[in-house]
């Protein structure tokens, strides 16, 4: 089976990329990307691509290549859905905050939708992918909808999860570590599977592409987010124990890390992990292990998630206590907001937190990011309903420039490792700060002793002994 016209519903930090690296890859291939969000939808087709809703490096080099040949993104959902023969699910999956299942559990509303529309539309049959993150045996529920439409069309379902880092998606994509597809364990299944992964094997070796049932291809996403959001929280459990022992947690990492069973990635102390992924997929494992009973399991995994906003909440207790015992009035400035450098994705970033935690002590917040919007921060500080969108504002302003925000700051927080942040001139910064001069280094990316010896009180994750006072 040769699949020539592909339709992507969903043009968000999966759906966009990806689709713009399979068109890239497979040009006698006809790809759609569909939303329903218009102005999203523009910024994909805006002539300036530096205008793309979504900042990926090497993203705007693929999409020049690619679109207007093979790739296009569109608003007309219905008539995408109509010409292709495989269709790619690459909605938005959120933690439900709602209902049963609230705060753990996937919602699936836009995942439902998708498939009532494709039921709806199609006349001819399908492959439908499920490329979104999604609890275990999602396929079985899309499958129940689109085989129940009465007007005769086959579909099949497969898994596809994305493994993609925010910041390297784009090398992710072009090298990625493997690809997995999962799928019915029938001749009319495995046809499908090896439709997609003919796709895939353009330009990715085939053993890399692994075959497996739906429900493995689904659960395996879960997991593998599960295990490196346990290891980032494992190893800021002992930066704090590193903070009181004397130890040096970039030390114990480097020791543990040249450890060939354990490896050195994800092991680097921070103020918390972020993302789209992350917590909600661990979230969803909770929920799915107690749906089952299995009580003990969820118990460890959501331990995860406590650790993770434990670390959050101790980063902002710090800045209280070392800028003794009181904020109310004095202003931090952060650099960065998004959860991580090389995306303008700000989900579930520790900025976010560690922000809202000093403006309930009335600390006057001034953010400094290179890729994430005024609009952007406002709207991640009006969702928690912490404080009316008014209070929001008249506690945190937003600059475009780095030495501005810093100017008479009563203390300065980094909060994303931007590269940029070491290059900065520290010497004029200090200056111009209110003395004594606070740096709180959530990403362990500055030089303790060049700070210290510019005048700066530089504090980090994980080391007790790198702070003057």
């Amino acid at each position: 089976m040769k699949i020539k016209n592909i339709c992507c519903i969903g043009a968000g930090y999966v759906g966009g990329p990806t689709m713009a690296v399979l068109a890239l890859k497979n040009p006698d291939i006809k790809i759609t990307v569909v939303d329903i969000n218009e102005g999203r939808i523009a910024a994909w087709n805006d002539t300036d691509l530096e205008n793309l809703p979504i900042y990926e490096p090497g993203l705007k080099e693929v999409v020049y290549e690619a679109r207007g040949r093979n790739l296009f993104f569109s608003t007309e959902v219905e008539k995408a859905i109509d010409e292709a023969e495989m269709i790619f699910i690459s909605v938005n999956t959120p933690t439900k905050t709602y209902g049963k299942g609230k705060g753990m559990a996937a919602d699936l509303k836009y995942i439902e939708l998708s498939a009532r529309q494709i039921a709806k539309v199609a006349t001819t049959d399908k492959i439908v992918v499920e490329k979104s993150t999604l609890p275990v045996r999602t396929a079985h529920a899309i499958k129940n909808i689109l085989d129940h439409t009465g007007n005769g069309v086959k579909f099949q379902i497969l898994s596809n999860p994305e493994f993609l880092a925010e910041g390297t998606a784009v090398q992710d994509l072009l090298n990625p570590d493997r690809v997995l597809i999962g799928g019915e364990e029938s001749e009319e299944g495995k046809e499908a599977i090896d439709a997609l992964a003919d796709i895939y094997a353009s330009w990715i070796s085939r053993e890399k592409i692994l075959k497996t049932n739906v429900w493995s291809s689904e659960l395996s996403k879960l997991v593998a987010n599960a295990f490196l959001a346990q290891r980032v929280s494992s190893i800021n459990a002992i930066s704090e124990l590193c903070e009181v022992t004397g130890a040096d947690v970039s030390e114990v990492s480097m020791a543990i890390g040249m450890d060939s069973r354990i490896g050195s990635k994800f092991l680097k102390a921070s103020v918390g992990f972020g993302g789209s992924c992350f917590q909600k997929d661990i979230l969803n494992l909770v929920y799915i292990a107690k749906s089952y009973g299995l009580n003990a399991v969820a118990d460890y995994w959501e331990q995860v998630i406590i650790m993770n906003d434990h670390q959050k909440n101790r980063f902002a207790e710090n800045i209280v206590t070392k800028l003794y015992n009181t904020v109310s009035g004095k202003k931090i400035t952060f650099l960065g907001w998004a959860f991580k450098k090389d995306t303008n994705d700000t989900r579930e970033s520790a900025a976010i937190y560690v922000a809202d935690a000093l403006m309930n002590e009335e600390a006057e917040i001034t953010v400094y990011d290179p890729k994430v919007s005024e609009e952007r921060i406002y709207a991640d500080l009006d969702y928690l309903n912490t404080r009316s969108p008014e209070a929001n504002r008249r506690l945190l302003k937003v600059v475009d420039d780095p030495y501005q925000a810093c100017l008479e700051a009563h203390a300065l927080a980094i909060l994303t490792e931007w590269d940029e942040f070491r290059d900065y001139e520290w010497n004029k910064i200090y200056k111009t700060v209110v003395k004594p001069a606070f740096i709180f280094d959530g990403r362990k990316i500055l030089e303790g002793e060049k700070m210290n010896s510019l005048g700066f009180l530089y504090s980090t994750i994980g080391n007790s002994g790198n702070i003057k006072q």
